[in-house]
């Protein structure tokens, strides 16, 4: 297993200050302004950024990006990608700077979901002080949190991620969208770290590029306060708080300013490996989670 955990993701918006607003009124965290000001760079734990928001004319997710053991692992992986028949784009020495990285590359799944995989982080450990007086994110190897991304393509995609990029499988389920409609696929994965998965693929689109991204904050008061929060900011709560069976994270989800959902959760699953098998759920929640969608997916 090569990739370690998710460092950070990419975002484009028609308004920064929006997303400024949301970012630290809502979620509760903080903007760096030392990497620049021409976008947005929001920090949840000592590490300079964990999301880039960047102006543009559309509303949506650009990128994740994974973080590799070493540049033996960051080249094997490079090597493993292009045999396959994917095209890798090695970038500059600005752009690694820019994401506070020794070396990055870019590439492209099988349904054309932007990766950024990179080694050697570069870190000034500077404190992170919440805005909202959130108590903290679980992150360090663990990363960021996970994503979850469409792939209509779940074949492929599956096995891009699980046989060229080395993730491994936790969980699968069939989800039903709507009554007595067709069932789509989603796989849950994980790389190397205790988190029960660090990226998911769902059997379906997205406009936006994302269906969700996750953040798991220390404590559930941190995961009320944020929801209380939401309220007060007239943010649309697309799922109400539950327990999912999988990961057993207690969360509930939000729209955000780009359009796709944002899980807000604690007390996830920290895995041993050595004594797990992985499982296929016919339930998302054991209690809760109560889905609020403003426009039907598919």
């Amino acid at each position: 297993m090569t990739v370690s955990s998710l460092g950070y993701i990419g975002i484009e918006s028609t308004n920064l200050d929006e997303w400024r607003h949301f970012a630290t009124e809502v979620l509760g965290v903080m903007v760096n302004t030392k990497l620049g000001e021409d976008k947005l760079y929001l920090q949840i734990d000592d590490r300079a950024f964990r999301m880039v928001i960047t102006p543009g004319n559309t509303d949506r997710f650009l990128f994740s990006g994974w973080e590799l053991k070493d540049k033996a692992h960051y080249n094997s992986v490079i090597a493993d990608l292009e045999v396959a028949g994917h095209q890798v784009e090695r970038c500059g020495k600005d752009l690694a700077d820019s994401r506070c990285v020794k070396e990055l590359a870019r590439t492209l799944d099988p349904d054309g979901n932007q990766l950024e995989l990179y080694h050697g982080r570069i870190n000034d450990y500077d404190l992170f002080n919440s805005p909202q007086g959130v108590s903290g994110f679980v992150t360090g190897n663990m990363g960021m949190g996970h994503v979850v991304l469409p792939t209509p393509s779940l074949a492929k995609c599956h096995q891009f991620y699980t046989e060229i990029l080395g993730f491994h499988e936790t969980d699968y389920m069939d989800v039903e969208l709507a009554p007595s409609a067709p069932t789509k696929g989603l796989h849950f994965l994980h790389c190397d770290n205790p988190r029960h998965h660090s990226l998911a693929l769902f059997e379906i689109g997205h406009p936006a590029g994302l269906i969700h991204m996750m953040l798991e904050v220390k404590s559930l008061d941190d995961v009320g306060y944020a929801l209380d929060r939401c309220k007060a900011n007239n943010i649309h709560v697309t799922a109400s708080l539950g327990r999912h069976t999988n990961d057993r994270m207690v969360s509930f989800y939000m729209r955000s300013p780009s359009g796709f959902e944002i899980e807000f959760g604690c007390d996830g699953w920290q895995v041993d490996w050595d004594n797990f098998v992985p499982t296929s759920s016919r339930l998302q929640s054991f209690w809760g989670h109560e889905f609020n969608f403003p426009e039907a997916l598919s």
